[in-house]
């Protein structure tokens, strides 16, 4: 078992890549399994949360709540960066009204779930991702309808039903978090506590691949269908992830942060709460039925994002230590 799950954490970026594919080539070739996926995505992402949660000591979530210099950091590149970029980027969609309303919903809303997964990846401060999240949820729940307001109306803002905003909040961050701190108490005072939580731990890339399928699954039919009307929304995507890496890395660079808390920045303010904001756009009015799909095309970018950015922020963003190794090896070359 030990060796299957060391052979999983290696290998994770490939097996992936393979779930994409597979969930890809299901929906495809069964369009009618696009139901029981999209049904099937919340209680996944919810387990895979519970891992995330359970990988991380709470002790070192109640430190991280101190560490005001990053909260306000992800605070500021959240929802005053991204805002702006967001608001550029999106003249590209402007002159159709419903491209829009899909790019400004997923686009606003930081993501609190599977960033906390790829941050880990690539040796980010998961932990201080971790301890932001429910202010990361709270925040946004209050702020996106000001952006709305602010980019598009009134009219919009009124048309928005916070429950399943709500509903995520509770299913997807508090929940897992309150089992998570529960199974490790047992664990540190029964023995299947600690066998739950080690069984649990090793189930995360496992956990992971099925969250892919099932997301890809769920939509890849409607979106292929749509793609031609859907090229400019994922053009957007594109340049606003090239685009905040640099801005995110500056930001931590100018709040003093040490490198795993920059890489956290960087993909907190890169990758979007799509899964959350989805039942948000599901919830208007029939004129905005293309919105899912905007906001599930933009998921489906992202996690091919994010598996490159698994890879490329640690040699963008590398340990002090590993630059440290490379300046003396330049040193030892040059004698």
């Amino acid at each position: 078992m030990r060796a299957t799950v060391e052979w999983m954490e290696r290998a994770q970026i490939w097996l992936y890549l393979a779930a994409l594919v597979i969930g890809a080539a299901v929906g495809l070739v069964v369009p009618a399994v696009a139901h029981q996926a999209q049904f099937a995505i919340n209680p996944a992402l919810g387990l895979l949360l519970y891992s995330t949660f359970l990988g991380v000591p709470f002790v070192q979530i109640r430190q991280s709540f101190r560490d005001w210099r990053f909260l306000c950091t992800v605070l500021v590149v959240n929802f005053v960066l991204v805002p702006i970029v967001v608001f550029l980027l999106s003249r590209i969609v402007a002159h159709d009204h419903v491209l829009l309303v899909g790019v400004l919903f997923v686009l606003l809303t930081p993501c609190v779930d599977y960033v906390i997964v790829f941050t880990g990846l690539a040796g980010g401060a998961k932990e201080r991702l971790l301890a932001a999240a429910p202010l990361l949820m709270l925040v946004q729940m209050l702020l996106l309808p000001f952006y709305l307001w602010l980019f598009v109306g009134t009219e919009l803002v009124e048309m928005i039903d916070p429950a399943p905003f709500v509903e995520a909040f509770l299913l997807l961050i508090v929940l897992p978090l309150v089992a998570a701190g529960i199974t490790q108490f047992a664990a540190a005072r029964a023995r299947w506590g600690a066998v739950m939580q080690a069984t649990v731990l090793n189930a995360m890339v496992p956990l992971m691949m099925v969250t892919l399928a099932f997301v890809v699954a769920s939509q890849i039919a409607d979106v292929g269908g749509h793609l031609g009307l859907l090229l400019l929304a994922i053009l957007v995507y594109v340049l606003f992830a090239a685009v905040m890496v640099p801005l995110g890395a500056v930001a931590g660079r100018v709040a003093g942060l040490d490198m795993p808390a920059r890489r956290a920045i960087v993909f907190s303010g890169a990758t979007r709460n799509s899964l959350v904001v989805l039942p948000l756009v599901l919830a208007l009015p029939s004129a905005f039925d293309l919105a899912p799909l905007v906001v599930v095309t933009q998921t489906l970018v992202e996690l091919l994002v994010m598996v490159v950015f698994v890879r490329l922020i640690p040699q963008l963003l590398p340990s002090r230590s590993a630059s440290t190794d490379r300046t003396r090896a330049v040193m030892r070359d040059s004698r």
